[in-house]
């Protein structure tokens, strides 16, 4: 019985730590642009040059925000010469970015077809 709250209290620990550090990747990525430029690097590595214009920022705003994704381990950079590619640290980002796209998607939906199914009550009322 004492093993198995040992094991439990490692187990919330680590939750913990996890659940934490979800809240800090989701932070960083709590930015448009941010989000844009996961997009993007999904498509393959690319240098900040032609990040900004693929995406329409100006090369500073972006390579502020790859800093800040590298910082946070969402994506990496390698030199080639003297340019640098950045690429997705982890191919499942985008995956998890996909997922949360289709969760909205499904709400605006649902939210959708409330508001047509309360704007044709409304107009049922008003025939009455």
């Amino acid at each position: 019985m004492a093993l198995m709250r040992i094991c439990a209290y490692i187990d919330d620990r680590a939750m913990d730590e996890i659940t934490t550090l979800q809240a800090e990747v989701l932070r960083t990525l709590a930015s448009p642009r941010r989000l844009e430029i996961i997009h993007r690097l999904a498509e393959g590595p690319c240098e900040v040059g032609r990040l900004a214009e693929d995406i329409g920022a100006s090369q500073p705003n972006v390579s502020q925000h790859l800093a800040v994704l590298r910082a946070a381990g969402i994506v990496e950079a390698e030199r080639d010469g003297r340019e640098v590619r950045y690429r997705l640290a982890d191919a499942d980002v985008i995956v998890a970015c996909n997922v949360m796209r289709g969760v909205l998607q499904r709400r605006l939906t649902r939210l959708g077809l409330l508001s047509l199914h309360d704007q044709a009550a409304v107009e049922l009322v008003e025939i009455q």
